[in-house]
């Protein structure tokens, strides 16, 4: 009887079993077929225009044009306003003969209807000097623009300086003249001179805020002057090192100068053992410093170990330092003992010998270092607490990879980051090499 029953009740069971089947069968075609419906139903021409405007905005030059060819909504948007105010030209040599071979009138079409929308612009090009010409073209067509920063960014050398210097200063001559409201200029790796800043000068002087001039080898101290005489809103100043001297920063250190918020200063070497690098006297540093006292002063080393000799063998007021390259020990004992408004420290490479002294000394002497980072170098983990210990809570960015602390007999890296992580006042962990 209980065996009939239980045969009963499995038979009961099975139909059961055998509807739900098919009505997963049947959802999972229905779903099918409702997917394939929304990609056959969707009309891309409908999607609202501020959700094109933002597909747009990503889209290169090149792709902008092919997309607004698709319907005539997309054509609409391609000349919304809007998309125009800021905007990067990237010009690689494959974008280039692009332009040239399939709408030679396309940039002709977008300065026409959008020079005076054009207030961000950016131009980036790689090395070849077919991609800095056609930058230099499209510039000397921007006259009737109203830009307000302009950028010009090379990711490969020699790029800008293959282009004649006359060719180059004619096409900047033409936005200088034309936009009289320019507040941001970046121009690294260029053939800009002094006569093209004095052009600045003349015409945007009441509205330029940054001016970015590294590795300009045909603008002078003198070029230099002039913008910071006559820009009296000038904020921000990035330059070579070899620009910079004692007369410059006197005469940023007048009275007829505004307090300037940052001063950056690149020393570049690409020839070890070829270049002389000068030295600047304490007392300019200190005039300077007296004039702006806020600024920031910051400098970036590209140097080989030999030449280090010129800096910081007296106080330098340097506030941010970072170090590309392999730096010694005794050079970041100098900064140790010579850097005392030190805020930020990053160093990319030492050699094999712990830095556990040089790290205390910059602890105790640089009392408003709030950033620290290192790579390929070596700290013993009693060393780094000690430094850690002495700079207390202040330190807001502490970026360490694991490779370059060295476990002793005092702590292993699992007790390191709980000591570190109790004097810092927040969880911390050393930054891992990834494995992929």
């Amino acid at each position: 009887m209980k065996r009939a029953r239980q045969k009963v009740a499995l038979e009961n069971e099975v139909p059961q079993t055998s509807q739900m089947n098919k009505k997963q069968k049947t959802c999972s075609h229905e779903s099918a077929l409702d997917e394939s419906d929304f990609h056959a139903s969707l009309d891309w021409g409908s999607l609202p225009h501020h959700v094109i405007l933002r597909i747009f905005q990503f889209l290169p030059l090149v792709d902008r044009a092919r997309a607004s060819s698709v319907c005539r909504r997309w054509n609409e948007v391609f000349h919304i306003p809007d998309l125009w105010r800021k905007f990067e030209f990237e010009l690689s040599q494959p974008a280039t003969s692009y332009l040239k071979s399939t709408h030679p009138d396309l940039i002709q079409q977008i300065i026409k209807r959008h020079a005076d929308h054009l207030q961000y612009v950016s131009f980036k090009v790689d090395s070849s000097t077919e991609s800095a010409e056609a930058a230099c073209d499209i510039l000397s067509q921007l006259v009737n623009c109203s830009i307000k920063t302009l950028g010009l960014i090379s990711t490969a050398k020699p790029s800008f300086m293959n282009v004649s210097k006359a060719h180059f200063a004619s096409a900047l001559t033409v936005v200088f003249v034309n936009s009289k409201s320019l507040s941001s200029i970046k121009i690294d790796d260029t053939p800009l001179d002094d006569p093209s800043l004095k052009v600045l000068v003349a015409n945007n002087s009441d509205t330029l805020k940054l001016l970015k001039v590294s590795s300009c080898p045909h603008v002078s101290p003198a070029g230099v002057l002039c913008v910071a005489d006559q820009c009296h809103g000038l904020k921000e100043l990035a330059l070579n090192y070899y620009i910079l001297s004692d007369e410059l920063l006197l005469a940023l250190s007048s009275e007829k100068h505004v307090d300037l918020e940052h001063l950056r200063i690149d020393v570049v070497s690409e020839n070890p053992g070829q270049v002389q690098f000068h030295t600047i006297k304490k007392q300019s540093w200190d005039a300077f410093v007296k004039h702006s006292p806020k600024v920031n002063i910051v400098m970036y080393f590209f140097l080989y170990e030999e030449e280090f000799d010129a800096f910081f063998r007296e106080e330098t007021p340097v506030t941010h330092l970072y170090f590309g390259r392999a730096v010694s020990k005794a050079m970041l004992g100098r900064i140790g003992l010579n850097c005392p408004r030190l805020i930020e420290l990053v160093v990319c490479a030492n050699g094999l010998q712990p830095l556990d002294d040089e790290l205390i000394q910059i602890a105790q002497r640089c009392k408003n270092l709030t950033a620290m980072g290192l790579g390929e170098c070596e700290v013993t983990c009693r060393g780094f607490i000690e430094f850690v210990k002495m700079c207390g809570g202040r330190l807001t960015q502490l970026s360490i990879m694991e490779e370059v602390l060295i476990p002793d007999n005092d702590y292993s890296l699992d007790r390191l980051h709980l000591e570190v992580s109790k004097h810092l006042g927040r969880m911390w962990f050393p930054d891992m090499m990834p494995t992929w």
